[in-house]
């Protein structure tokens, strides 16, 4: 049986309309008809969860934050397959196909680890102000993106959408984060962005605002004190480049153009050690089809522990091969240092993203708890954590 019950055809009316009715946040999509999809926390599995041979350090405990944690793997080709018993056709929508860490979910797709889970994975290019409202309405089931404003207020107005999978952090050899443009003789200890323009992917509504915020304050600035402009990737750099925007968030690998290059300076970046995006869910598969959202954890977890474990990029290889796959240059996916891929989700992270969007007047007070926002029972499933 199909994952939604209309047909192909027309779920894909269903998402051009949805895409030009929805471009806004989800207030005016709200209807009496979605009475259903109020907010709850996550349904406990129907089974119990099972051991899984391979993953006996699957798991790691929420609350530890050490930056040197070591985050949790299973064996290479584990956990095994289980598939369903009918193929199951999932839509998956990101803001760009092309990044490295599109790297798991596009390998994935690429060796058949999705197909192992009889499921049938749709990959789509759609930015995630526009994916959140689809999501929320059961019409793509997962977004890959990030607790971002959209979900939380998605969230708020009694849609079912979690953050259920992490993604990456950056290797403490990587300057992915802010870049500023600095004035003649100054350095990086001068810079004061009160009043300056910021330039990001997504803006006020990113959960980048949480570690800019924290960038911000060590510089004795708010984030309410900068004015945010957002860009696409490619503008980001060229604005920074060109004097369009005094500071922006640099991706890898766009930061090593500015590495060691005059008039510029690194003023800090992610977390160690906490991934702040990954896989969101919606309705379909939180309440409709948990066992293939299980079966899509499942396959994204053997994907990271079988190619991205650890420093995949001492493998030239598989930096040939992925590059391939992303259709990104070898020698840019080689210039900077592996993600640490993380498919786990650390305590606090959301309070501390909902903490930055309240105060940057995006989302109204007051703040949800953790679990109205924060689903980890599809991974501890997979992994076979039962505590």
């Amino acid at each position: 049986m199909p994952l939604l019950p209309s047909p192909r055809a027309g779920r894909r009316t269903a998402l051009a309309t949805a895409l030009v009715a929805c471009t806004a946040l989800l207030s005016a999509c709200v209807s009496s008809d979605d009475t259903d999809n109020t907010a709850k926390s996550a349904p406990t599995p129907s089974a119990q969860v099972a051991s899984v041979p391979g993953c006996e350090k699957g798991w790691t405990d929420p609350a530890d934050l050490s930056p040197t944690r070591a985050p949790a793997r299973c064996a290479p080709n584990t956990p095994a397959a289980k598939p369903l018993p009918a193929k199951t056709h999932i839509v998956v929508t990101a803001g760009t196909l092309s990044a490295e860490y599109l790297g798991p979910i596009r390998v994935a797709i690429a060796k058949g680890e999705f197909a192992k889970e009889n499921l049938d994975v749709e990959l789509k290019q759609m930015p995630s102000t526009d994916a959140i409202t689809l999501l929320s309405k059961g019409e793509i089931d997962v977004l890959y993106s990030a607790p971002e404003a959209g979900m939380v207020n998605a969230a708020k107005q009694g849609f079912n959408v979690k953050w259920v999978l992490g993604n990456y952090s950056s290797d403490p050899k990587s300057k992915s984060g802010v870049w500023v443009r600095l004035k003649d003789g100054q350095t990086a200890d001068q810079v004061d962005l009160k009043g300056k323009t910021f330039g990001s992917l997504v803006g006020k509504t990113s959960i980048i605002m949480y570690p800019i915020a924290s960038v911000l304050e060590k510089h004795n600035t708010k984030v309410t004190d900068v004015q945010f402009k957002q860009l696409d990737a490619q503008s980001n750099i060229q604005a920074l480049q060109n004097g369009g925007v005094d500071a922006a968030w640099l991706l890898d690998p766009a930061w090593k153009d500015f590495e060691n290059k005059p008039g510029y300076a690194f003023l800090g970046g992610q977390p160690a050690g906490e991934p702040i995006g990954g896989m969101l869910y919606g309705p379909s598969l939180l309440d409709k089809n948990r066992a293939a959202g299980t079966a899509f954890a499942r396959a994204m977890i053997r994907t990271v522990s079988t190619y991205f474990a650890g420093d995949y990029k001492a493998d030239p290889a598989f930096v040939q091969e992925l590059a391939q796959i992303l259709g990104n240059k070898p020698e840019l996916l080689a210039a900077v240092p592996s993600l640490v891929t993380d498919w786990e989700i650390r305590k606090g992270t959301v309070d501390k993203a909902e903490k930055m969007f309240v105060e940057g007047e995006v989302v109204q007070a007051p703040a949800l708890p953790e679990d109205k926002l924060v689903d980890r029972s599809f991974y501890a499933e997979a992994v076979g954590h039962s505590g």
